[in-house]
């Protein structure tokens, strides 16, 4: 990986919601959707119940909140990829910022784990707007791609898209990595040339 991040994952700033996403974060992944409270996550963070309802009608809201963060931060991966030219940069582009936001990541998957616990119409508000921004956005980056030609012509873009997404889903998932940006160029390297050896190539380049 030597492209420079483009879009450092943006902190949130030092507010009294800013604090208290953080902790009930903190809080949904140690003990659940279910073993947390409302009354929990306030006194972590320092308020009243009152004030804390004050900024979340409910422990589905908050939850929900954060899960937007979650995804806002994926909107943005996307964007940075969009900002570069050619796929192979893009790409580059977009491994390096999930490997800069991977604690970010693993904490938002746990937090999706516990999403079949609020309602079918906020979940699948949630799962529709997670279909466009993230697998839409990275679906048509692959279509442009294809588009201009430098993406093989047997496979659909959209497929192309999904075999990234399940390739690189270890940067994001499970104990990170002794060799975290080693591991992110292997993987990206067997996604654009390969897993088989060919005579004079340099499969990490």
């Amino acid at each position: 990986m030597t492209v420079p991040p483009v879009s450092a994952p943006a902190a949130l700033p030092d507010t009294t919601r800013a604090r208290i996403q953080q902790e009930a974060a903190r809080l949904f992944v140690q003990s659940g959707y279910h073993g947390v409270s409302m009354r929990e996550v306030a006194e972590a963070v320092g308020v009243t119940k009152p004030a804390l309802y004050h900024h979340y009608a409910d422990k589905e809201a908050l939850f929900l909140a954060m899960l937007e963060g979650t995804l806002a931060g994926l909107a943005r991966l996307v964007a940075a990829a969009n900002a570069q030219v050619g796929i192979r940069l893009q790409l580059d582009t977009l491994v390096y910022e999930l490997l800069a936001s991977a604690p970010e990541q693993r904490v938002g998957l746990q937090l999706a784990g516990e999403l079949r616990h609020v309602s079918p119409e906020r979940r699948g508000a949630f799962e529709r707007e997670y279909r466009r921004v993230w697998i839409g956005g990275l679906s048509e980056l692959f279509e442009l791609a294809a588009a201009r030609g430098e993406l093989r012509a047997d496979v659909a873009p959209a497929m192309l898209a999904r075999a990234f997404l399940a390739l690189t889903y270890p940067l994001v998932t499970g104990a990170p990595s002794s060799d975290p940006q080693g591991m992110g160029r292997a993987l990206l390297a067997v996604f654009l040339d390969g897993a088989t050896s060919r005579p004079g190539s340099d499969p990490m380049r």
